[in-house]
């Protein structure tokens, strides 16, 4: 009877401590914030002319609270809500933007990524006729990146030898064969490329004397290329050592590269290196052939641009055509 009391009393514990760890955590949930995540896009039915929409004002509403936050240039936001919504419950979401019809979305709270396409208002047109849309055709994106070239301008030889008399027992005096038995020598010399020039191909031989009875201890290269430095080990009689290494000169050159933009609708895309520099864009404004520089603050005179760097540091850009322009 008494072990059957024990159990009950040891059911009705942990009863209560998992209704205390459910309250618990159900605590820790209401008290935690719930965050939107969501992306917003041009409305199109082809999905390549769904393009992000930045700058976007989000507003997150029960009606009474309200929470707001912004997309970026690549349409994403993160609206985090008022405590009082929470999963399951409904949301009124808001979308604003200046160049599209205003949304509102009547959305439940849950596990998903809220996904929204704005209708583009009409594009202002030229009234006066005899003034027609400016064409931007034959677009090229031109930049340069640098790159690191080297010229032979010679090679470097270099004897030295290593003075050694054999078949001296070592005794434990170093330095020593490799196997502890004779005694040996160790020569050092240093090779110099010159300014502004570096070795390749370095080697190290030995080229007289008893060379089995030899090792070269190390060949390092060092103050970027420019210095090197031998060391030989002999334990036998005298012997000579050769140092061949070719001698060029770097050369940091800029390459300039062009590329072709991808046009959906209004919108000119391409993308960039991120080692790419000197940014211009090649257009036919009306038939004329003009360079436009596009500098750090990515102004042109017929779009509007943005751009996004990536993790690789690669750079993506969107140009959308302004009022009165268009693409052929």
């Amino acid at each position: 009877m008494a072990s059957g009391r024990k159990m009950a009393v040891w059911a009705a514990v942990i009863a209560i401590l998992a209704t205390v760890v459910t309250l618990v955590m159900v605590g820790v949930r209401k008290a935690r914030p719930v965050t939107l995540k969501g992306a917003v896009l041009s409305d199109d039915p082809d999905p390549q002319k769904q393009q992000p929409i930045g700058d976007v004002e989000i507003t997150g509403s029960n009606g009474q609270a309200i929470s707001k936050a912004r997309s970026d240039d690549n349409g994403f936001y993160s609206l985090t809500l008022p405590k009082e919504l929470r999963i399951r419950q409904s949301v009124k979401l808001s979308f604003r933007h200046p160049d599209y019809e205003p949304l509102d979305l009547n959305e439940f709270v849950g596990n998903k990524l809220y996904v929204v396409h704005m209708v583009p208002l009409p594009r202002p047109v030229k009234t006066d006729s005899k003034q027609p849309a400016t064409m931007i055709s034959n677009i090229r994106v031109r930049y340069s990146v640098k790159t690191t070239g080297e010229a032979n301008v010679g090679s470097a030889v270099k004897t030295f030898e290593v003075p050694n008399k054999g078949n001296v027992p070592c005794r434990s005096e170093p330095p020593c064969s490799p196997d502890g038995k004779w005694k040996a020598a160790v020569g050092e010399t240093t090779l110099d490329a010159g300014e502004g020039d570096e070795f390749r191909n370095a080697r190290v031989s030995c080229i007289a004397g008893p060379c089995p009875f030899t090792k070269i201890e190390y060949q390092n290269l060092s103050n970027g290329g420019r210095s090197m430095n031998v060391a030989a080990r002999n334990w036998s009689d005298t012997a000579t050592f050769l140092i061949e290494a070719e001698v060029v000169r770097p050369m940091v050159s800029d390459i300039v590269r062009e590329s072709y933009p991808v046009i959906f609708g209004p919108s000119l895309n391409f993308s960039l290196p991120g080692s790419a520099e000197g940014l211009s864009i090649l257009a036919e404004v009306n038939g004329e052939a003009i360079v436009f520089p596009l500098g750090p603050n990515l102004f042109l005179s017929w779009a509007t641009c943005h751009v996004r760097v990536d993790k690789d540091l690669s750079r993506t850009y969107r140009c959308d055509l302004k009022a009165g322009y268009r693409f052929k």
